[in-house]
């Protein structure tokens, strides 16, 4: 995907679904998610392990969340990113796949493109962000 179309994507959307959401606040998934709270994004943490994170309804997989969802953006090793693709894929409103700095998988990239749906990968939701903000 083009900068210019992951931006806009990023600039229009209002919900993003946090794979890998963490209570620790030293984890680049709880201080990103709080950014981006702040910059008026609905999160929504997904994390099998809780069943709140920010305050907010935690769950278990994409394919759980009750409403539409624009972004899902993957904090999990690339190794463990092809089920959660397979289970974005199933949710119809996701426009985008971010996968976070380190996190690169060409296979699920693969999928969710067949797909229809344009894929981030090895970079950072929050650095783009705050470049656009400025």
């Amino acid at each position: 995907m083009d900068d210019k179309t992951r931006d806009s994507l990023l600039v229009t959307a209002k919900t993003i679904a946090v794979v890998g959401a963490s209570p620790n606040p030293s984890r680049p998934s709880n201080w990103i998610s709080d950014y981006m709270i702040n910059a008026g994004y609905q999160v929504i943490p997904v994390n099998p392990g809780h069943d709140q994170l920010f305050g907010l309804k935690c769950y278990p997989d994409v394919e759980s969340i009750e409403m539409d969802v624009d972004i899902v953006n993957i904090y999990r090793r690339s190794d463990q990113v092809v089920p959660i693709v397979l289970s974005t894929i199933n949710k119809s409103s996701v426009q985008m796949i971010w996968m976070q700095d380190n996190v690169y998988n060409e296979e699920a990239a693969e999928m969710a493109e067949t797909a229809g749906i344009p894929v981030v990968m090895n970079d950072c939701i929050y650095r783009v962000h705050s470049r656009l903000i400025r």
